[in-house]
């Protein structure tokens, strides 16, 4: 806890640039700041330099059973322990402290109102985008809405406030946000672009009510009024959808994940990290994007099961559903949207190499390969990508509606179908239809079928962990083998000696256990190495340091002693 506070503490930030990927300059003395407009856009600046991309953060989110990656993940295999120190808390924390430095120094600037309260906007906006992240991870956690000026004041060693009260805050920094934050047309110019607007205010207070929503009604708290989040996200969402219509769906999706889906001409973009040159004033960053997805993390076999049919059924029960044989044979009858995600047989791949599965040279993936935003002629060129990170898309605004209307109402009717799965499935060329009549004639449950949406439309987007947990199914989907690609001699360039044999039998058994309804399914991870505690997984341990240092204040998650 000390660490967290004396970061708080040097978290005054002092920036003169107006460029929003320049570093501030931290020389300038506090008392020469806070004296213009430019000073505080400098400020602001910083969070977006802090922002989570594709290599800070998670990146590929190895957390659940998405992703399977060359070793197994201490979180998704369920092998973590309580550690002494983590970034996952002090760096949410240290973030917020710039935040709050911008809020509180902010409000004594000798400038108009209105421009006060517009970078005040960006810092609350911010704040409550960390909060959130502290709050899925650990639960309850110190609601610090201050700067530190003394290591004596007593609320450095402070308590855990109610994940309720902390969200609650996080609404109200999300409405101040709302209301004077920029309408998104307004910062589509070079200079302005990836600035949070309005519109990423409300989306993010759609994503936290449903999760908030959900978590609480799945988790059976005692805190927290579920319905009331659920509206919250129902309501912001409407605002976006039917009143000031600001966005709308990228028309191609595999577009969607190259340059051609960048900048305000993709209504799409509510929420970016900015990683290529978009302007003169904007520095070149790189990501490693896809070095990253050719040597060290694929799909796994359950991930992309959920991929449906032409017919709209999924494979348990679709008439197209064939034992796949060949690699290309998942591809038969099935969702547009997996040949834009996945790699088929020697198509042109990573470094320019034809894909041949569990090739251990180009190809060294256990799962099947990410083809979803993989830009080969930059890779080639650069050996790393600058395609910018979509951080909210108007899609989620769509599915997180439709989910927050079924979950409030226990219904959704097929006119809110329309307007929102249906046409997420229409834009990527799958014409099959979800409807009410659908689902009963078909024995099908609704709420699984939004879910389901959900997971196929954003596969590798860093969702999918969070979901399972506000769904509580992690206790049911993590504790299993991971399961990779289909093994075929005829098509890979190892044998199945050289992969010792890791692979599900003409049963769908391995080393005794059935794991699948056909053979040759590659077993990436095994189930006896893999487990979840619900009484304990649900929830990051707190760091041991952060409750050693705050005198007892800080207790424990549930069961991460025992």
């Amino acid at each position: 806890m000390i660490k967290k506070i004396y970061s708080l503490l040097i978290c005054v930030i002092l920036v003169s640039s107006c460029s929003l990927d320049r570093e501030p300059e931290t020389t300038l003395s506090d008392p020469k700041f806070w004296k213009s407009e430019a000073d505080l856009r400098g400020a602001c600046n910083r969070l977006y330099i802090d922002l989570p991309g594709f290599l800070t953060g998670r990146g590929h989110d190895l957390r659940s059973d998405e992703l399977i990656g060359t070793t197994p993940d201490p979180i998704s295999s369920g092998s973590r322990g309580i550690p002494e120190k983590s970034s996952d808390w002090t760096d949410p924390y240290n973030k917020i402290g710039v935040c709050n430095n911008i809020i509180i120094k902010g409000e004594t600037a000798p400038i108009a109102e209105t421009a006060k309260n517009r970078w005040i906007a960006e810092a609350r906006f911010f704040r409550a985008f960390h909060y959130f992240d502290l709050v899925k991870k650990y639960g309850d956690v110190p609601l610090i809405l201050k700067v530190f000026t003394s290591t004596s004041d007593p609320d450095i060693k402070k308590g855990r406030d109610p994940r309720e009260t902390v969200i609650q805050q996080c609404y109200k920094d999300l409405e101040f946000a709302c209301e004077w934050l920029p309408e998104i047309d307004a910062l589509s110019d070079v200079s302005n672009w990836g600035r949070v607007s309005r519109s990423a205010a409300l989306a993010m207070t759609t994503r936290i009510g449903l999760y908030e929503g959900t978590y609480i009604k799945y988790h059976n708290l005692q805190e927290g009024d579920s319905k009331s989040h659920l509206k919250k996200a129902i309501d912001a969402a409407e605002i976006m959808i039917y009143t000031e219509k600001k966005h709308s769906l990228y028309p191609n999706y595999q577009d969607l994940f190259y340059f051609e889906g960048e900048g305000r001409q993709n209504k799409e973009n509510v929420f970016v990290k900015i990683y290529g040159p978009n302007g003169a004033s904007n520095a070149i960053v790189y990501h490693n994007q896809s070095a990253t997805k050719a040597g060290q993390v694929s799909l796994t076999r359950q991930i992309i099961d959920n991929y449906l049919y032409t017919d709209g059924l999924p494979r348990t029960k679709s008439a197209h559903y064939i034992v796949d044989v060949k690699h290309d044979d998942i591809f038969m009858n099935r969702d547009p949207r997996m040949r834009m995600t996945i790699f088929a047989y020697k198509e042109v791949a990573f470094k320019g190499a034809e894909y041949r599965p569990l090739d251990q040279v180009n190809h060294s993936g256990k799962g099947y390969p990410i083809k979803k935003g993989y830009i080969n002629s930059e890779f080639n060129t650069n050996g790393q990508e600058t395609v910018d990170k979509m951080i909210i898309r108007y899609a989620e605004v769509l599915l997180s509606y439709a989910e927050a209307l079924y979950e409030y109402n226990g219904e959704i009717s097929d006119t809110k179908l329309n307007e929102t799965v249906n046409l997420i499935r229409k834009r990527s060329g799958f014409d099959a239809t979800l409807s009410n009549q659908f689902v009963s004639a078909n024995q099908l449950n609704m709420l699984e079928e939004i879910r389901r949406e959900r997971i196929v439309e954003f596969i590798d987007e860093d969702m999918h962990y969070d979901d399972i947990i506000r769904w509580k199914t992690a206790e049911k989907l993590l504790p299993q083998a991971l399961l990779g690609i289909l093994f075929n001699p005829e098509e890979s360039t190892k044998t199945d000696k050289e992969l010792n044999y890791q692979f599900t039998d003409e049963n769908g058994f391995y080393k005794g256990v059935k794991l699948y309804d056909q053979p040759n399914i590659y077993v990436g991870e095994d189930i006896s190495g893999r487990s979840f505690n619900p009484e304990r997984d649900y929830l990051y341990p707190i760091p041991s340091y952060e409750i050693s240092t705050s005198e007892g204040n800080i207790k424990q998650n549930p069961k991460w002693n025992d």
